[in-house]
Order: C-alpha cells, then sequence, then structure tokens
C-alpha cells in the first residue's frame, strides 16, 4: 500500500469518559477493554470515509514522479485533474512537510518547497508543480519518491459530530459482543439502517 503511517493520532476522537457515558459503564475495570474498542471503532471509520480523524503524519510512497511530461493546466478549465499531480488519498490534508526523491545516482534529495503548491481544499488534496516547473528525473526503482504530509481535522472536538455518533454506536456493538459470533437469544435482531448512513457525507470520492 503506497500509503504508510509515520505517526499515529495523539488522541481518540471519543475520549473514554465519553465512551463509558455512551455505555453506561460506570467501573473501571474495563478501561482497558473500552479504550482498544475506541481505536478499533475509529479506525473503521476512518477506513470506511477515507479519512483521517485526529492529526496524525503520513507518506505517500511512489515509484516515480507522475507525468513528468505533462505539467500544464488546460486553459479553459475551471477545474481540472492535470496529469503531473499527486493525489493525496487521506483526507482532509492540514500540510505537506516534504517532498523526498533518489536522483538518478541514488542520492536523497529534497525538493525545494517553492517549486509545488498544495490544494488542500480539494479532496483528495491535488500536490502540482508550480507554473514553468518540471518534475525531476528518479532513480528507476520502486520506491523513489516519498510525500510526507500532515492531515486530520485536528482535535477531538474538531471532528465532525456524525462521526463521532458513528464511532460511538459501533463501539456499542462492539462493547456488547465480544466474540466473532453473536448468539442472540431474542429471535433475529437487525442493524439499524441509518447507522452507516452517518458516514455517507464524509466518504472521500475516489478519483
Amino acid at each position: 500500500m503506497p500509503l504508510q503511517l509515520v505517526t499515529p493520532p495523539s488522541e481518540e476522537p471519543a475520549s473514554l469518559w465519553e465512551a463509558k457515558l455512551h455505555l453506561r459503564v460506570d467501573f473501571d475495570e474495563d478501561d482497558m477493554l473500552i479504550a482498544s474498542l475506541i481505536t478499533a471503532a475509529r479506525q473503521a471509520a476512518e477506513t470506511l470515509t477515507g479519512r483521517q480523524l485526529t492529526t496524525a503524519r503520513w507518506k505517500l510512497v511512489l515509484d516515480d514522479f507522475p507525468g513528468s511530461l505533462a505539467n500544464h493546466v488546460p486553459s479553459d478549465a475551471s477545474f481540472s485533474l492535470p496529469g503531473h499531480a499527486i493525489l493525496l488519498d487521506k483526507c482532509p490534508v492540514q500540510s505537506l512537510v516534504s517532498i523526498e526523491y533518489l536522483d538518478m545516482n541514488g542520492n536523497p534529495q529534497l525538493m525545494p518547497p517553492g517549486d509545488y503548491v498544495l490544494d488542500a481544499a480539494c479532496e483528495p488534496a491535488r500536490l502540482t508543480l508550480v507554473f514553468g516547473k518540471t518534475w525531476p528525473p528518479t532513480l528507476p526503482q520502486i520506491g523513489s519518491v516519498i510525500v510526507t504530509f500532515d492531515t486530520g481535522y485536528g482535535t477531538a472536538v474538531q471532528v465532525p459530530e456524525g462521526i463521532k455518533s458513528w464511532i460511538k454506536l459501533r463501539l456499542g456493538s462492539l462493547y456488547s459482543h465480544r466474540e466473532e459470533v453473536a448468539v442472540l437469544s431474542r429471535g433475529r435482531i437487525d442493524a439499524l439502517p441509518f447507522v452507516d448512513g452517518l458516514l455517507d457525507p464524509y466518504k472521500v470520492a475516489m478519483v
């Protein structure tokens, strides 16, 4: 997978206190379990939406820069995806940390920040060259380009409530059914149809 987590988030979207309040748990014996289930629910939400919730650092590993000869934007397009653009699929992108690559001699190089521009308002974010620049030649070897960036809504209070609600609902299910198979003694129980719909507005459309 070209996306690799560098620095995990330092906090979860839902605190232990919030989780216990949702679960109606007023004892401490299950705190470690609940904390681990919060993380599992958050990771599931991130997988389903294509987002990072609280701030983390990721890197995108590529074999080469894309479309090195197509570094232009169509003059008649109000929005475009140039052939030389790099897409950062983990949203929302906060900032670009660095672009590193191996030159033709196999030496690591750092691309000057003034040579590229980031459109973080677009999802996925677009990373392109500034006008008049071209991507440098790289060693023809896998993993020759590394783009490092920070992504996420920020702190827990900045994560949308719809996502937090989904996490708490998933947490409740994980806490109540701790095995792979749940034995239901009261007949058939169907999942609430609206639950996964809470994530629909936040899913990143892959280009």
